[in-house]
């Protein structure tokens, strides 16, 4: 796995991880940082911090978009991954769509149900294509 694959990786488990404990993103990338077990990376830093920056307009945008699927019929794994790709898709230009789309369905692969690659792939796919018209 990459840099930024593991990267990617330890985002989604801080932002899954605050989510269960019922915590900010924030609290958690602080007390990683402060234990550096697991090392956390810039990258990682970055994903949690422009998630919490960008938080409302994510949910509003998976909303929206995951047809016939609520935030919170979603499950929480899927809902995390669909947060850090949407965030690096749309406001990390600098990373091309197609690996920002693929790294994280490959997350769902990993770490999720049957159905998640699909779901992330095909909502992660809209984005992008939407992406010229999305108001950010």
């Amino acid at each position: 796995m990459s840099a930024r694959g593991k990267a990617r990786r330890r985002a989604l488990d801080i932002l899954f991880e605050a989510e269960a404990r019922g915590e900010d993103p924030l609290r958690v990338l602080a007390e990683r940082l402060e234990r550096k077990e697991p090392p956390v990376n810039e990258y990682t830093a970055t994903l949690v911090e422009g998630v919490c920056r960008h938080r409302a307009r994510i949910d509003e945008l998976i909303t929206t978009y995951a047809e016939g699927w609520t935030l919170d019929r979603m499950p929480a794994v899927d809902r995390n991954l669909l947060r850090g790709g949407t965030y690096e898709l749309l406001w990390m230009p600098d990373v091309p769509e197609g690996v920002v789309i693929s790294e994280w369905v490959g997350l769902a692969s990993e770490l999720s149900t049957d159905e998640s690659p699909q779901f992330v792939n095909g909502l992660l796919a809209r984005f992008k294509q939407l992406k010229p018209s999305l108001a950010l």
